[in-house]
């Protein structure tokens, strides 16, 4: 448990330079654009538009409010696609500031993570915006959003941190990963409704963490019920032993980061 530990407290001593950090790539991350931060409401707006002309005019999924269904599904995925691409990348890509021996190279997955959910949360107003449009009520079931994304954020950083770490001394990483990260966003039902999985496969998706969340996505905010508790805390524990798992392999690997870059 030391490692998980020493991260955890390392993270929460420097979490004034995180946040420094994080405000310093949502700044870098448009800058030089036209339109700056509002690419933040456009790029998923302009990726819904592209899946709601296929799967609502050419493909014809049958489903009411199918635009908000999918983008309730499509935000919390581009926080995790992003934060995956991001995150796993962290430390090969500052290597400046990695070969620095006081340089506390654990915050630097953290900052891609949390940079991504400020994304998420900005993105929010957005969503509630179609939801009024749609005429999608807003229910209590919206309280249980706290949890479905907490729930995110631990399987996403004990993802992050173990690929990271794995990433500095086998870059392969970071180039299959965006093969998997494909496969695995059609894995999950943010563009079609898990009634459209035959049922004998549709246990599969309590297989799948980012399926899992996924409909607790939709339960909070189109079906208006509660998440189901029972998956959404074994994606929880996921997340915890994830966590252990990439804590662990981040302080093993720390001392030869510098030497591995």
């Amino acid at each position: 448990m030391r490692p998980f530990v020493d991260t955890i407290t390392t993270l929460i001593r420097y979490r004034e330079l995180i946040l420094s950090l994080v405000a310093r790539e949502l700044q870098a991350r448009y800058r030089g654009s036209l339109l700056g931060m509002a690419w933040t409401f456009l790029n998923p707006l302009l990726l819904l538009a592209v899946y709601a002309l296929v799967f609502s005019v050419y493909m014809r999924v049958s489903l009411e409010n199918y635009t908000v269904y999918m983008f309730a599904g499509l935000l919390p995925w581009i926080w995790f696609a992003t934060s995956m691409m991001d995150g796993v990348n962290a430390v090969v890509a500052s290597g400046n500031l990695v070969t620095k021996s006081m340089f506390p190279a654990e915050t630097l997955p953290m900052v891609k993570i949390l940079a991504n959910f400020f994304n998420y949360l900005f993105s929010l107003p957005l969503l509630a915006l179609f939801m009024i449009a749609y005429g999608t009520p807003f229910t209590a079931a919206l309280l249980w959003l706290p949890l479905v994304a907490l729930a995110q954020l631990l399987f996403t950083t004990g993802l992050v941190y173990l690929l990271a770490a794995v990433n500095v001394r086998y870059r392969d990483v970071q180039h299959i990963l965006g093969n998997l990260i494909t496969l695995w966003f059609f894995l999950c039902p943010i563009i079609y409704p898990v009634t459209a999985v035959p049922e004998q496969w549709r246990f599969t998706f309590y297989l799948n963490p980012m399926a899992v969340l996924t409909m607790g996505y939709h339960d909070v905010f189109i079906n208006g019920q509660r998440p189901g508790l029972t998956a959404l805390l074994a994606v929880v524990a996921a997340g915890l032993a994830l966590m252990y798992l990439g804590f662990r392999q981040f302080e093993q690997g720390r001392e030869t980061f510098a030497e591995e870059i």
